[in-house]
């Protein structure tokens, strides 16, 4: 499966891309991973990013899409793959499109997780991340059963910098104004699937599947 994740931070994405990733054996592709990883292994692609951002400037499309194209080659992402935090615009989609008509590969579906913006605040101020898998949780509705202790590899849960009320209002304010027309883009080419993510954790995710695997 070729699958995009769409949804406002706070939406519960990340929660939701590992059960994806784990139930169809599919790797999680995220652009922060994918920067980290060129960044940390001093690739040209990395190098040239790097130069953007020591500047403050964001990275080009161009440039983004050819990190995320390079990966996509990668062994693992063969039989498929879980896209999340790109595309953010219609331009990158339309750049994804041609990425994967190089690969004579289609796109499966597009999982929107919609939630009302009023509710995102309090979900994203109570995230909690692992320092070192980067496991996610949540003070609320995804408890650790330690506080401040990962489930999964037992390391430090950390709140990020941004997750504060002021950021994450601006961060969903950015979300609907500049990747929110790709949920009609992917409506038009009939690959969008609506989730409503004001569910349970697990009826979400149950919904997911269902679209899925229509």
């Amino acid at each position: 499966m070729r699958i995009i994740l769409l949804g406002p931070p706070g939406a519960g994405k990340g929660t939701q891309a590992a059960g994806i990733a784990q139930r169809y054996g599919i790797p999680h592709i995220s652009t922060g991973d994918i920067f980290r990883k060129h960044l940390k292994e001093g690739t040209e692609l990395g190098l040239k990013a790097k130069e953007y951002m020591n500047q403050g400037l964001l990275v080009p499309d161009s440039l983004v899409v050819a990190l995320v194209e390079s990966r996509l080659t990668e062994a693992d992402a063969q039989k498929g793959f879980l896209l999340d935090g790109f595309p953010r615009t219609v331009v990158q989609a339309e750049a994804l499109d041609t990425v994967l008509e190089k690969m004579n590969a289609q796109l499966s579906t597009v999982i929107n997780i919609a939630v009302d913006p009023s509710v995102l605040v309090g979900r994203a101020v109570g995230r909690r991340i692992c320092r070192s898998c980067g496991a996610t949780f949540h003070v609320q509705f995804n408890k650790p059963q330690t506080d401040g202790v990962c489930d999964a590899c037992s390391g430090e849960l950390y709140q990020r910098d941004d997750d504060t009320e002021a950021t994450v209002g601006k961060r969903i304010q950015v979300y609907m104004d500049e990747t929110s027309p790709l949920i009609e883009y992917y409506t038009k080419a009939g690959k969008l699937a609506n989730i409503d993510g004001q569910q349970q954790i697990d009826t979400v995710f149950e919904d997911i599947v269902k679209a899925l695997e229509v």
